[in-house]
């Protein structure tokens, strides 16, 4: 994978403590990168870079990224070469209750990063991730494309939106230099799969309330997502941080990941899928007090298969089963689940080369 890319390549993880990030230290790792994270510590419980001893296999610095004086020493000692930003505050619910910490942590705290990345003058790539909910969602049978506008009804969206406002103009006003580091933003759909367990998430309240034997509550069963296994997004970040550290600007833009427009389920169908695959569950519908959600979502995502040549991999019911099939080892206690989390990895990493094989013959 990569063509051996990422051996040896200084890379610094924001988030590196959360479900995506502690996939994308072990998936480095396994490239050969040596890897620093900086984040918060874990606040589930459990938590997946705990369970899997993830700080074990990389460089720690737990800090805020609003901590400009530790962010700064933190670079400038590690000297990265590539930069995947994922802190943020990621949750849309949790935005209603603390608005000011959600615009702080996901508004300034980026730009704390671009500001030390770029300062600390060993950066050639930095990838942003965002996410699908900046786009100004009309919940129209529309699929986002890259260059449509911003927006969000909720704080946690419109963050993000500005987010992507604000990285536009910074690399139109600071990385336009010929030795200056790229940046792109990526944008994501719904990711799940297995170590996931932050609160008022689909597959983590599903696997919660099977385990606990109680009822999967679902507010807004009708709801359409981009899901998407873990593993194609970050294929995707990967991807974006050889072809800038490689090309530089010319890949300096906005992309999308998520499944193929066709492939989408509703919140409804992915839970009882779950069921399906656990052998057990029951769903139900409760909508008392539920916020506002949006109902559709769906990306557009010709751009990163025209210009990166990155397509998904897994259908959205394989993502599922091999979702389910992470948590059931988890609680049956079975297996090393480090080791199998690499397995995890290895296998996606041969689907994508059969893929990639069968679409050249």
């Amino acid at each position: 994978m990569f063509n051996d890319f990422y051996k040896g390549k200084r890379v610094l993880i924001t988030g590196h403590t959360g479900f995506k990030g502690s996939w994308l230290v072990l998936w480095l790792k396994s490239l050969g990168a040596e890897v620093l994270g900086y984040s918060l510590e874990p606040n589930t419980n459990p938590s997946m870079f705990e369970e899997l001893e993830i700080y074990s296999h990389c460089r720690n610095e737990f800090a805020d990224i609003l901590d400009e004086k530790k962010l700064k020493e933190a670079f400038d000692v590690f000297q990265p070469e590539i930069v995947f930003h994922l802190a943020a505050q990621p949750l849309v619910r949790r935005s209603y209750l603390e608005p000011v910490l959600t615009y702080k942590t996901n508004v300034i705290g980026t730009l704390n990063v671009l500001e030390a990345a770029r300062n600390c003058g060993s950066v050639k790539a930095f990838v942003n991730v965002t996410t699908d909910k900046c786009y100004e969602n009309c919940e129209s049978n529309h699929a986002y494309s890259e260059n449509e506008p911003m927006g969000g009804y909720d704080m946690y969206s419109s963050s993000k939106g500005c987010v992507e406002i604000m990285s536009s103009s910074y690399r139109r006003s600071f990385l336009q230099e010929e030795n200056s580091m790229a940046m792109v933003t990526a944008r994501a759909g719904n990711v799940i799969g297995g170590g996931d367990w932050a609160d008022d998430r689909l597959i983590p309240d599903c696997i919660k309330a099977i385990n606990n034997g109680v009822d999967i509550e679902l507010r807004y069963p009708d709801s359409v997502r981009p899901w998407q296994y873990v593993l194609e997004p970050l294929s995707g970040y990967l991807l974006l941080g050889q072809k800038l550290y490689e090309n530089g600007n010319e890949f300096a833009q906005s992309f999308n990941f998520g499944p193929d427009t066709d492939k989408v389920l509703t919140v409804y169908d992915i839970a009882q899928t779950v069921c399906h695959l656990y052998g057990k569950g029951n769903v139900t519908v409760n909508k008392e007090n539920s916020l506002h959600e949006a109902g559709l979502l769906t990306l557009n995502i010709e751009k990163a298969k025209r210009v990166l040549g990155w397509t998904p991999t897994y259908s959205v019911s394989k993502a599922l089963s091999k979702s389910v099939e992470w948590y059931k080892h988890f609680f049956d206690k079975d297996t090393n689940m480090y080791e199998f989390t690499l397995s995890q990895i290895k296998e996606y990493e041969e689907s994508i080369l059969w893929n990639r094989n069968y679409a050249i013959r």
